[in-house]
């Protein structure tokens, strides 16, 4: 069994599709979580919309933080870009994803940031590594 966590800042638009993509295209039993160094309290509209444009409801997602994710070392860290804002988090690999925040940019720009993160959990998932 395997466990990824994704985190990004706000825990708001990036994480949260990133979460939706693994458990949609992953392995059942894969443990998947996001959470945010400092959440918004709130899932992006645009975020919940883009992935209803790929048949992925996370409308029920919640913005979290680092202290409401179990204390256990993944096997995947996948961080969005967040710096020093991402504390250090036990995992056998890091990933830094480097992808800007789509909050304020417009619907096709968070189109854009879905689909670069489904192609990203994609060829994660069919990795050989994995």
């Amino acid at each position: 069994m395997k466990s990824i966590l994704f985190v990004c800042v706000g825990n708001a638009c990036r994480s949260q599709m990133s979460e939706g993509f693994a458990r949609a295209m992953g392995p059942k039993d894969l443990v998947v979580y996001s959470a945010g160094s400092h959440p918004a309290g709130f899932v992006a509209r645009e975020a919940i919309v883009a992935m209803q444009g790929k048949g992925i409801d996370i409308s029920e997602h919640y913005s979290k933080g680092l202290s409401e994710i179990p204390a256990i070392s993944f096997d995947y860290l996948i961080t969005m870009g967040c710096g020093d804002a991402c504390p250090l988090i036990p995992a056998k690999h890091r990933l830094d994803w480097k992808i800007p925040d789509p909050i304020g940019r417009g619907r096709e720009y968070f189109n854009q940031v879905r689909d670069d993160l489904e192609r990203r959990i994609r060829e994660l998932i069919e990795s050989p590594t994995f």
